[in-house]
């Protein structure tokens, strides 16, 4: 099933009313003043459907120079999880690459949980992949919106129940739920400016307690280029300083 398919999927749930975001079509004023607490309220719906205790919404980075799974939110809202954490490090690199090119939904089953393995692999349009948080059980579900952005929408627990007929329903509210969410957040989701690996390492060292003259020092630089880069990646961030820098660095896993 490709992106278009799932999203005329999507919209045929808003059409027929078989969706918590409402009656109300992709496009709609309604669609775009969603807020990031009400996204996290209707992705917990989605959870209790799927009988899954863990879930998380997630872009693909705009980095050019590690592409990673950013966290938006997760079920540990407004904290993030530790399995967040797992999924935006080198364990998503794959699924970075799979939500690019692909919109097929991928499981995993790492728990010993008995019956977990054989009800995901009787799914069609599905595949196994490596476990994105050691010891659980999930699905991701790939995601597109507007202006090419794509991410993941998670779901892990123990006890999990996925119909065939839930897999497409469930993966057109996903849809729905990350379109509505890039609507909200155009500047975190896609619309930030390339930030070159130096910018970034005086960023991180910025959020670790260094002054400009510690940064030029730890990476060979003068002053004045390491104030410019420091400046640079503000701008780029749409900052207004760079303590803002910083913080929107680490919610966006730009830093760590």
């Amino acid at each position: 099933m490709r992106a278009s398919e799932v999203r005329q999927a999507a919209q045929a749930l808003f059409d027929n009313h078989n969706t918590p975001f409402g009656a109300f079509s992709l496009g709609s004023e309604t669609h775009q003043t969603v807020t990031i607490p009400d996204a996290v309220r209707r992705c917990r719906w989605i959870a209790v459907d799927l009988e899954a205790t863990a879930f998380g919404l997630f872009f693909v980075s705009p980095s050019m120079e590690r592409s990673r799974l950013v966290p938006c939110f997760d079920s540990d809202y407004p904290g993030v999880s530790v399995a967040s954490k797992f999924i935006s490090g080198s364990n998503g690199e794959e699924m970075v690459r799979h939500a690019r090119i692909s919109t097929e939904p991928c499981w995993w089953a790492d728990d010993g949980a008995s019956g977990t393995e054989a009800m995901f692999d009787a799914l069609e349009w599905v595949s196994r992949t490596a476990p994105l948080v050691p010891g659980s059980n999930g699905i991701a579900f790939p995601v597109h919106a507007e202006r090419g952005q794509c991410g993941l929408v998670v779901f892990m627990g123990s006890a999990m129940r996925v119909t065939q007929e839930m897999l497409y329903e469930i993966h057109g509210r996903c849809f729905a739920l990350f379109s509505a969410v890039a609507r909200i957040r155009p500047g975190e989701a896609g619309r930030v400016r390339a930030i070159s690996k130096r910018e970034l390492e005086c960023l991180k060292l910025t959020a670790n307690g260094h002054t400009s003259e510690e940064i030029a020092r730890l990476l060979k630089l003068s002053v004045h280029t390491a104030n410019q880069y420091l400046t640079q990646t503000t701008q780029k961030l749409n900052a207004v300083n760079r303590m803002q820098a910083v913080a929107k660095a680490l919610r966006m896993g730009l830093i760590e």
